[in-house]
């Protein structure tokens, strides 16, 4: 962190490497600062997909994800855009002839619709940038915070390969931890069926997700997400696009790779439902191809 941040923020800790994380106010929670000259973090990440039926080889791989606050998006200079832009339309795409709304104002009316009111309270979204023209975001997951500073809830938002996007709200909970039914079409060796235990708590210099997808049968498939984190800047971004230099492309073309050894494999595969009548926050598929279960990123 630099001196000018540290005189900004005295109170806030951290790790060697690590992201801040502002102390408790006096007369209220605490209120989460990010650290760096661009307010964000860069997870150096490996993220793990176990099938538990059939049995299978792990399926790991590496790259990073941002930590940014929606309100503070990271102000990266014109030179390296190209490997870092946050695009509305990534995460809340034009409907209806009508242009995409900022990820912000989409996820307040997400919010909104379910009765959660966010007002001006603290959003951080944990993401992959476009890179190189490119992005494809498995799993995004915004905490939401009210205006008080108090965990209000948290937002999974799980994109497939089938141009598909679904939003699940999850309660506040201290571990992060929270159970949901899967309604969302996202493999096609897995029905529309059972349930995610999800464990996302909110990083600090360290991250570790976990999604588990449970069937009728039993427990079907896990996906966990590990990570360390250090505060984002010029030198931090060239360093992660150098060490995976088509890291958002190789998230898409590992998925598909991963679905076409498992189709050719004789895995049974469960046809798309019918296009129904989905609630806001839902974006359609409407092609399909083989793919592995990935809601995490």
């Amino acid at each position: 962190m630099s001196e000018h941040a540290m005189r900004e923020h005295p109170a806030g800790e951290h790790a060697p490497n690590g992201p801040a994380v502002s102390s408790p106010a006096p007369n209220g929670p605490a209120v989460r600062t990010l650290p760096g000259p661009w307010g964000a973090v860069l997870y150096a990440t490996v993220t793990t997909h176990v099938r538990a039926v059939p049995r299978r080889r792990p399926f790991r791989h590496r790259g990073y994800l941002w930590l940014v606050d929606l309100d503070r998006l990271p102000p990266v200079p014109r030179p390296l855009r190209p490997l870092a832009r946050f695009r509305d339309e990534d995460h809340a795409p034009a409907r209806d002839d009508r242009p995409a709304a900022t990820i912000r104002r989409s996820l307040d009316r997400f919010l909104a619709d379910r009765g959660v009111r966010l007002g001006g309270g603290q959003v951080l979204m944990l993401t992959q940038a476009r890179s190189l023209g490119h992005v494809f975001n498995p799993l995004t997951v915004y905490w939401c915070r009210d205006e008080s500073g108090r965990p209000l809830c948290t937002v999974a938002e799980v994109h497939n390969t089938y141009g598909g996007r679904h939003r699940y709200l999850l309660p506040p909970d201290p571990d992060g931890r929270a159970e949901v039914p899967k309604d969302f079409y996202v493999s096609p060796f897995f029905p529309v069926d059972g349930h995610y235990r999800m464990t996302l708590p909110e990083p600090g210099p360290r991250l570790h997700l976990t999604v588990r997808l449970e069937r009728p049968g039993g427990h079907a498939f896990t996906a966990t997400v590990r990570g360390t984190g250090r505060p984002a800047g010029p030198a931090a971004l060239l360093a992660a696009a150098l060490t995976h230099p088509f890291a958002t492309w190789a998230v898409s073309l590992h998925i598909r790779y991963r679905g076409i050894r498992l189709w050719l494999a004789g895995l049974p595969v469960h046809p798309r439902p019918p296009a129904d009548p989905r609630p806001a926050g839902h974006q359609p598929a409407d092609r399909a191809e083989p793919s592995e279960e990935v809601p995490a990123p």
